[in-house]
């Protein structure tokens, strides 16, 4: 089961890092720009999707999220 590790640039210039699993990644990010949960995004948005990479096992893509 595959996982997607992703960068978002918020609306005030700062990024947040983020990892999805399976297919997830366009869901996730919606979530995002929708403000679906309070945490950092939520407060500064709208956010751009500035990239991704999918990685086979999700220890990776956590790994690569928390570079």
């Amino acid at each position: 089961m595959g996982a997607w590790a992703y960068m978002l640039r918020c609306a005030d210039g700062s990024y947040y890092t983020g990892s999805a699993r399976n297919n997830d990644l366009a869901h996730r990010v919606a979530e995002h720009q929708a403000g679906a949960y309070p945490g950092y995004t939520s407060t500064r948005r709208p956010v751009e999707l500035v990239w991704s990479e999918y990685f086979e096992q999700i220890t990776e893509a956590i790994a690569a999220e928390r570079k």
